[in-house]
């Protein structure tokens, strides 16, 4: 199904949003479709513990963290320790489901990462989410530390930088493997009901059409990119823009006000103004006011889809105000 074009009538110019909102449908359905045919969109358990080192450490650990948390385990074969951790974290990383991916990187083959780290001692386990680095532990913790310590990580992966991990099909690569069978689900009507009320700039009536749908299938794509919008365009549609942007420009420590003029930063077309304006706001406060500001720039970044490059730098520029 391809994504219907929202109504853009009576609102701010929506066009570059609207571009990469279909390009993130798009990306989304791709994903869903390898994954119905057993590619590349869904990884087998095996794919969950890679072996990582120097020259593909950006490729597989950096960028993907943007996606999913990346658990690093600096190991070597002469360690002892290392031969009683590494297969705990292995079977964890099958167990946890793609909640994580777990890299493992022998310290003797790449000793400028272990430098870069700052590593004395192995076994050591660091994270890196949406393109930071956090130390977890080092030596082999107790099973139950580990897993607490994996469960506070994925939460703040999912809370802060919206990482829900990556798709895990048992069969995904195996040879003559059938393809997984996905309903499509009787979810046209309600999708061309809320299309229909965006025509009619029916935003609330759109907003709970899409909620509808995700309610039976909270993966649903073209629902998740249709609500992401349809709560923009209802959040702007009553703004006087000049005002907002006087409001936010007089007082930079509302974050109610920066808020705003992000939301229409954003349906201007001004991507990075919004995001760069939500991480300023993120880094100037603290407590209720900081975690407002993080969650609409999550909420934001829904608008636009996690492929874009500029929702990358803006995930890592947020990791970098948070930690």
């Amino acid at each position: 199904m391809q994504p219907r074009n929202m109504s853009m009538s009576g609102v701010v110019d929506l066009a570059a949003v609207k571009a990469a909102g279909e390009a993130k449908a798009k990306a989304e359905q791709a994903r869903a479709e390898a994954a119905r045919t057993g590619g590349t969109g869904a990884v087998s358990p095996a794919a969950l513990v890679i072996d990582v080192d120097e020259a593909g450490f950006e490729r597989d650990v950096l960028q993907r963290s943007a996606e999913v948390p990346v658990v690093i385990d600096f190991w070597a074969e002469w360690c002892e320790p290392c031969k009683q951790l590494g297969p705990l974290l292995e079977r964890l990383a099958v167990e946890y489901n793609g909640r994580f991916l777990l890299a493992k990187v022998d310290v003797d083959a790449n000793q400028m990462l272990m430098q870069q780290f700052g590593i004395q001692g192995i076994p050591a386990v660091f994270a890196v989410v949406a393109g930071q680095a956090l130390p977890l532990f080092q030596g082999a913790a107790p099973e139950a530390q580990i897993r607490e310590t994996l469960d506070q990580l994925i939460q703040v992966g999912e809370e802060r930088f919206g990482l829900t991990g990556i798709v895990v099909d048992p069969d995904a690569g195996a040879p003559g493997a059938a393809p997984a069978e996905v309903p499509a689900g009787p979810y046209d009507a309600l999708l061309e009901a809320a299309a229909s009320a965006l025509d009619a700039n029916d935003f609330g009536g759109a907003i709970q059409a899409y909620k509808n749908v995700l309610v039976d299938d909270p993966g649903n794509p073209e629902a998740k990119l249709g609500l992401a919008q349809a709560e923009l365009l209802g959040r702007v549609q009553s703004m006087d823009p000049q005002a907002v942007r006087k409001e936010a420009a007089d007082n930079p420590g509302d974050v109610n006000a920066q808020i705003a003029a992000a939301d229409l930063d954003l349906v201007g077309g001004h991507v990075e103004d919004a995001f760069g304006r939500l991480v300023e706001a993120v880094r100037r406060t603290a407590g209720d006011d900081r975690n407002t500001a993080r969650l609409r720039l999550l909420e934001l970044f829904e608008v636009i889809g996690p492929e874009d490059p500029r929702v990358t730098a803006a995930r890592t520029a947020l990791a970098r105000v948070l930690f």
